[in-house]
């Protein structure tokens, strides 16, 4: 299973769906560490894969050890291995990893190193992304306030699960480990969603307000569009856009729980769409959380920084270009834009901002810090934009910039501030 998930074909919780459905056999104990260790290994890959060389026999069950000796003790793990294994895997535990590169001790591909190495503090970043993430939840505001579920949490059998809450957003809650919130009451009430915190903030960045036209024009499976439906009381219209019929079609069953009735999801070309074309001017709030290298979720996604490459990262950076230029025209004047991404890197980031900027001067930038106080969160940047950091504020990689469309000194024919929203 370990080789079909370094083929790179598919994402690696992909492919361990489809292991655990073939192995129904396999209890729930030993899915979780089997998965532990394939994930161990994603994040290790470049580290282990130097270690490996110095063993016998297949690379690849070479790495499976070294997986598994980060589940397992190492009284349980000897069981399974062969006589020349054992004295391999006592060298290997006890190599000084300050011999290494930096590169190779936090196993950043090579594609990626120059760039990842150049951010502040990169080391205690990379140690970040290379550890297990925790479970970040989030209220639905629309049925629930975080005081209430937390309550209700702590006499029911979720306080086996001790949840805190966030430190930023005031929707969140952490949990470490992984309960079975889909079997909670709270979850199917629609109470609850899974969101990181850096993801909900996106949301108090946007700020909707009642009443208002918004648009989430790269929705996806609809986590941040729940959250700006709620923070809006369900009026107003909300459209979620995205590319993908399937993952509209995926979020439809959230929609369904979480009581919103404002939420019109839309299927969308790539490009040139007529229904697009038809809110140019006249959303009220468009937020834009573009297709990217996705570095920020490493915690999660570990296997993401093998399966991207310089190409696919330079293809990326057309479509945001083209994504952001394409939604911003929907934005009315007055309005507000909200580009974000999960990325890490300046050039899916301030770099993308900073030429839309040059080409729109009817745009200006807005202190994110200062936005987000206006809802009552207090987030120090160091800069007008939101950079997110595990290693710093303890959720994923997150980057956002609020922008602000001027309103003409003189209005066109034809403009109205409260022109409807078309049907």
């Amino acid at each position: 299973m370990l080789g079909e998930v370094l083929q790179w074909q598919y994402p690696a919780d992909a492919v361990l769906s489809h292991w655990f459905r073939a192995h129904k056999n396999a209890g729930l104990r030993d899915r979780g560490e089997i998965a532990e260790a394939v994930f161990d290994v994603l994040r290790h890959l470049r580290r282990y894969r130097q270690f490996a060389e110095s063993g016998q026999g297949a690379a690849t069950r070479r790495l499976a050890i070294l997986g598994l000796a980060s589940v397992w003790s190492r009284d349980i793990l000897d069981t399974g291995l062969e006589e020349h294994e054992k004295p391999w895997l006592d060298h290997v535990q006890a190599f000084d990893l300050s011999n290494l590169s930096p590169a190779v001790r936090h196993s950043v591909p090579e594609w990626l190193e120059s760039q990842l190495m150049a951010l502040p503090d990169a080391e205690a970043l990379l140690r970040a992304l290379n550890q297990p993430a925790p479970l970040d939840l989030r209220i639905n505001p629309f049925k629930t306030d975080r005081d209430t579920v937390l309550q209700a949490w702590a006499q029911g059998p979720e306080s086996k699960w001790p949840a805190q809450p966030t430190p930023y957003s005031p929707w969140g809650m952490r949990i470490q480990g992984r309960p079975p919130i889909n079997r909670w009451r709270s979850f199917e009430r629609g109470e609850i969603e899974v969101q990181d915190e850096g993801s909900q903030l996106l949301a108090a960045l946007v700020g909707p307000k009642r009443g208002e036209m918004v648009i989430d024009y790269c929705a996806g499976a609809g986590g941040k569009t729940l959250l700006l439906g709620a923070l809006m009381r369900s009026t107003g219209r909300l459209y979620a856009f995205d590319v993908s019929a399937a993952r509209l079609a995926r979020a439809k069953p959230r929609f369904a729980r979480s009581g919103l009735s404002n939420i019109v999801p839309v299927v969308i070309a790539d490009k040139n769409d007529q229904r697009v074309k038809r809110l140019r001017g006249k959303a009220h709030r468009v937020l834009v959380d573009a297709p990217c290298s996705g570095l920020g979720t490493l915690r999660r996604n570990p296997d993401l920084k093998w399966r991207q490459h310089a190409e696919t990262l330079a293809q990326l950076l057309v479509t945001q270009a083209a994504i952001l230029e394409d939604a911003a025209a929907c934005v009315r004047p007055g309005g507000r834009l909200v580009y974000a991404s999960c990325s890490l890197l300046p050039q899916e980031n301030e770099q993308q901002v900073q030429a839309f900027l040059e080409k729109h001067p009817d745009f200006v930038l807005l202190d994110a810090s200062t936005v987000l106080a206006d809802r009552g969160i207090q987030l120090p940047l160091d800069g007008p934009m939101l950079q997110l950091r595990p290693d710093v504020h303890g959720t994923d990689g997150f980057f956002a910039a609020v922008m602000q469309r001027n309103k003409p000194d003189v209005a066109e024919p034809g403009d109205t501030e409260d022109e409807p929203a078309p049907e």
